[in-house]
């Protein structure tokens, strides 16, 4: 018996290391070579080389550049930063409830979260923070990322600051007790006029579908009878968020999204019809800043003809990540599918294995080829897809509004954009706010505070200020750059004095690709027909370019605050 047990043992092995071969192609041999020799260099670097080496470090290091020979998405995140990569999409995390920036080698406390563990102890806007846990915290050791280090942390622990305060010739100290700090994604939400809503939202997390359903609770409360939701700057998070929001809107059993890969099965996303708004009037603004989940968000109302996209192309990201945890915390998200609208397109726009710079300079690309200023300087060679009516959309990366909307750069100077990208006008605003601190709080809304601005002469008041940090004045310039200075101006202060909400309420009263949604709702041009195709693509290179490169994209403040 055991001669005859062990003779079956052997027959077994030998069986199974054949068909493993067979049917695998010696993957695994293949992997495990591979995977051998990486680790035979790394013995031989540390047992060899002439020099002392870090070996986890070079691992550290190495871990990207593996990745980046994958896809542009794909990514490598170390344990230290793993804990904190996700706090915007978690929509929450712990600290002490500031918002600030680094100004001078100095944190600046721009703002306090209500009922936070930073005002139940009593530090103000405007505080400066100079000392942690009895430590100095000035100088070339301050930075966004040491701030946020030193003063988040785990629930209940206590935390000791040291702050000047503005008619104070001594620092005071707080102890704080850490709490959770909430992170909103939605960054507005207000009636721009009687019956049109609007929500514009930042991201994509685990609290955004809640979030929105308070929205659209708030905006019912007044009574609106049509919605424009705003994804410009939207990065995209969650696919699981993007589902519940759009399913909102949609129909029973309307395809919202599917996922496919070499290992992944397709899988649909259908909508259950149990959405409260399935007839309201919705458009969707996108801009090329708008990626990932926004554009599955966009491209579920596009493809089954539920209501207009406008504005510009899209990013166009659409692979599907895996976050994967290693035994020391670090961790990668590696792309496991691609995503698929409805009609069959995949959003993701082409890229070229192993070159992600040429990738991440996309955004470069279109706007000095005119992509932002004519919508025939558009690249767009993918194949012809049909949605629900029939209506022609495309493939090969993004999603292209059905009205196309030109990024406006008459008013756009050297001058001016000497100014926005030195930083000078953010300093300005940030150290007009701070020295007017206690005026300007008594103004509880923007369009207040902005009538007292306009009283002020701070146009004037910042051409002297340029000067004086080398920008020399060019007075045609000034003149031909008016409203934008006026602009980033008067929004920089509103956002240092009251909250996201007011600066982006502020900035839409001029906003052209806003003004063209409310256009389309006043003409009752709110569901798409077979007559409305979406914005054509053309290879044809367009004779305008930019005169001037801007530096930033989508609505964005010339500063935002970080959150600890």
């Amino acid at each position: 018996m055991p001669l005859i047990i062990a003779i079956s043992v052997v027959a077994g092995i030998i069986i199974g290391t054949f068909f493993a071969n067979r049917f695998s192609g010696n993957r695994l041999n293949i992997i495990n070579t591979s995977s051998n020799k990486l680790n035979d260099l790394l013995h031989i670097i540390d047992d060899q080389y002439v020099d002392t080496v870090d070996i986890a470090n070079i691992v550290e290091q190495s871990m990207p550049k593996i990745l980046e020979e994958l896809d542009p998405h794909s990514t490598y995140i170390a344990a230290k930063d793993a804990k904190t990569a996700n706090d915007d999409l978690k929509g929450s995390f712990s600290g002490v409830g500031i918002q600030f920036v680094v100004r001078e080698d100095t944190v600046r406390v721009t703002g306090i979260i209500k009922g936070g563990p930073s005002e139940k102890v009593g530090v103000l806007a405007g505080d400066k923070i100079v000392s942690i846990d009895d430590e100095p915290y000035v100088g070339e050791v301050v930075s966004n990322e040491e701030t946020l280090h030193r003063l988040k942390g785990d629930k209940g622990t206590k935390v000791k600051i040291g702050v000047l305060r503005h008619g104070q010739k001594k620092p005071i100290s707080f102890t704080i007790v850490r709490g959770d700090i909430p992170l909103k994604s939605i960054d507005a939400t207000y009636m721009i006029n009687k019956e049109l809503g609007y929500i514009k939202i930042k991201n994509f997390g685990e609290t955004t579908y809640a979030e929105l359903l308070t929205s659209l609770a708030e905006l019912e409360v007044e009574g609106f009878k049509g919605l424009v939701v705003d994804l410009r700057g939207n990065g995209g998070g969650y696919l699981l968020a993007a589902i519940q929001m759009v399913n909102e809107f949609l129909p029973k059993n309307r395809l919202i999204v599917y996922t496919q890969g070499r290992r992944s099965r397709r899988e649909e996303y259908r909508s259950d019809g149990r959405g409260s708004y399935q007839d309201l009037p919705i458009t969707v603004l996108i801009d090329e800043t708008t990626a990932s989940a926004a554009e599955i968000f966009s491209g579920a109302i596009q493809d089954n003809d539920r209501g207009f996209i406008v504005g510009r192309r899209s990013f166009g990201k659409g692979l599907v990540q895996q976050p994967i945890e290693f035994a020391d915390g670090s961790l990668i998200h590696l792309t496991i599918a691609r995503y698929y609208t409805p009609a069959g397109r995949c959003i993701q726009k082409p890229y070229v294995k192993g070159q992600p710079k040429e990738y991440e300079m996309d955004l470069i690309t279109r706007y000095e080829r005119g992509e932002f200023f004519s919508q025939d300087s558009i690249h767009q060679t993918g194949e012809e897809y049909k949605t629900q009516l029939g209506r022609i959309v495309y493939g090969g990366g993004g999603i292209m509004p059905d009205f196309f909307v030109a990024e406006d750069t008459t008013a756009l100077s050297p001058y001016y954009t000497e100014c926005v990208t030195k930083g000078t006008i953010a300093q300005f605003c940030f150290e007009y706010t701070d020295n007017n601190r206690s005026t300007l709080s008594k103004f509880t809304n923007a369009a207040e505070l902005e009538k007292h601005l306009r009283r002020q002469g701070l146009i004037d008041k910042f051409i002297r200020y340029a000067d004086s940090k080398g920008i020399a004045r060019r007075n045609n310039m000034i003149i031909r750059s008016q409203h934008l200075f006026e602009q980033a101006i008067y929004g920089s202060i509103i956002y240092n004095m009251l909250d996201m909400s007011d600066y982006v309420q502020y900035l839409n009263r001029d906003d052209a690709t806003l003004g063209k949604a409310v256009q389309l709702y006043k003409e009752k041009k709110t569901q798409p027909t077979l007559d409305d195709q979406t914005g054509t693509p053309s290879n044809r290179s367009s004779k305008k370019k930019a005169a001037y490169r801007r530096g930033t994209f989508g609505i964005q403040p010339l500063h935002r605050n970080f959150i600890a």
